[in-house]
């Protein structure tokens, strides 16, 4: 039977492009913190501006993610930047926008949305540049939770996320990372498990 694990393997070896498409899918990647800046400076006026509340706007842009990505997956192919697994395979680029969409229409406050899509954007490719370079397990979990910690606090600083949250989803979205699962990417592990987390502690937090 085969294990629903997968091993490690070189991303730039399987990106399409070579270590230009990695560059690439890095670039991009850490662009998504561009997103909630979108969605909180702009988002309100450009949903009015054609006719629809902002949640819709944001289903919207997810189910033609998930249309667009059904197509692709039809016709079994990558762009510039993907895996060549991902010909057969949801893309981390559809988890990771169906992530970022799920935290925007659930929790759709600077105080938490800002951070955990800044987790996704920074620390993900973070934690698998330090892998890249042959660090060991034990010190990319280390360095990974100070990464993300750090995050968590400049968004205290910035959004008045409350600070002490940071020491909770540090680690949690650090490990909700590591599972190297076949068919979940662990952009969307990595947005909704520490998602999960916050919506319990909301009632105690009272900020949607």
């Amino acid at each position: 039977m085969m294990s629903e694990q997968v091993e490690l393997t070189n991303p730039v070896e399987l990106s399409v492009g070579g270590m230009y498409g990695h560059i690439f899918r890095r670039i991009f990647h850490i662009s998504m913190f561009l997103i909630p800046i979108a969605y909180f400076e702009y988002g309100e006026s450009f949903s009015e501006s054609v006719g629809y509340t902002l949640p819709e706007i944001v289903s919207i842009v997810i189910l033609v993610a998930i249309f667009g990505e059904a197509l692709r997956l039809k016709f079994s192919f990558t762009v510039f930047g993907q895996r060549e697994y991902e010909a057969k395979q949801v893309s981390a680029l559809a988890w990771g926008g169906l992530g970022v969409g799920m935290v925007l229409l659930l929790s759709p406050v600077k105080e938490y949305a800002y951070p955990l899509i800044f987790t996704l954007a920074f620390g993900d490719p973070f934690m698998g540049e330090i892998r890249r370079w042959g660090v060991e397990t034990r010190e990319v979990v280390i360095y990974s939770i100070a990464f993300v910690f750090a995050l968590w606090i400049l968004c205290w600083y910035l959004f008045a996320t409350p600070w002490w949250l940071a020491f909770i989803f540090a680690p949690i979205c650090v490990f909700a990372e590591m599972p190297r699962l076949r068919y979940i990417d662990d952009n969307a592990t990595m947005l909704l498990i520490p998602l999960a987390g916050i919506l319990i502690l909301e009632p105690f937090l009272g900020l949607l």
